[in-house]
C-alpha cells in the first residue's frame, strides 16, 4: 500500500481558498508556494483533483518524497505545518555581548600576569570571571571571540 493511500488530503473550502490566495500573491518562500501547490493537487475532496504522488512530483518538478512529506505534515500538523517550515529549535545565542567582547580583547592585548610570557585562553577566561565581566565563560568561547575579533595579542 502506497503512502498516498494512507494519507489522503481533504481540504476544506476555506483552506483551499487560503492556498490559492497564497499562490496568487506569490510573496512567500518558494518552498511554501511549492507545498501549497502540492496540497492543492493532492486534495481528494470535491473541488480537488486528488492526484497521486508520482503525478504531482512530475507536474511540479519535485521529488515524490517531497510530496509524501507534505502529505504527512498535513495529516499530522495541519495546513500551516505542511506549508511553512518549522522554526529552528537549536538557536545558539551569543555568550558575550559587545561590551564583554571589548573587555576580553582589551585584556588579551594587555600585559600578561607576572611570570608569564603570554595570556592563555584558560587564564583569560579565569580573569574575566575574576573581574566579574561574566559569571562563567569557557576557554573555547574566549578562543572563538578572539578569532572573530581578529585581534593581535602581540
Amino acid at each position: 500500500m502506497a503512502l498516498k493511500d494512507k494519507l489522503i488530503v481533504h481540504l476544506a473550502a476555506d483552506q483551499r481558498a487560503h492556498l490559492e490566495a497564497t499562490i496568487a500573491a506569490g510573496r512567500h518562500a518558494a518552498a511554501a508556494l511549492a507545498h501549497a501547490r502540492i496540497l492543492l493537487k493532492a486534495d481528494a475532496g470535491a473541488d480537488g483533483p486528488g492526484w497521486g504522488d508520482a503525478a504531482i512530483a512530475e507536474a511540479l518538478e519535485c521529488s515524490a518524497a517531497t510530496v509524501a512529506r507534505v502529505r504527512k505534515r498535513f495529516a499530522e500538523g495541519g495546513l500551516d505545518a505542511a506549508v511553512h517550515r518549522k522554526k529552528p529549535a537549536g538557536r545558539q545565542y551569543r555568550k558575550l555581548d559587545g561590551a564583554q567582547e571589548a573587555r576580553l580583547v582589551a585584556l588579551a592585548c594587555s600585559a600578561p600576569p607576572g611570570g608569564k610570557a603570554r595570556w592563555t585562553l584558560k587564564m583569560l577566561a579565569d580573569k574575566l570571571v575574576e573581574l566579574e565581566v561574566v559569571d562563567a565563560v569557557s576557554d573555547e568561547t574566549v578562543r572563538r571571540t578572539l578569532k572573530k575579533a581578529r585581534s593581535s595579542r602581540g
